[in-house]
């Protein structure tokens, strides 16, 4: 399942990347990738485990831009 969610608060396009990478190589995630002009995320999930995989993808934004949000 592909989704789009708008980035509340990613500041430059260095922290777009890095976060864009650590999300990619979350266990389920097909695919990531991070617009940061249009400040939004873009990923592709395997439907089964997608809200398992989700939390995760949270957690590792969080973890890596603590003031950066997804709005879901």
């Amino acid at each position: 399942m592909k989704k789009t969610y708008v980035l509340d608060e990613i500041d430059c396009a260095n922290c777009a990347s890095k976060l864009e990478n650590a999300i990619s190589k979350i266990d389920g995630v097909n695919s990531a990738s991070i617009n940061f002009f249009a400040q939004k995320l873009t990923v592709d999930i395997d439907d089964k485990r997608f809200d398992d995989v989700m939390k995760n993808v949270l957690k590792t934004a969080k973890k890596l831009e603590p003031d950066c949000k997804i709005v879901m």
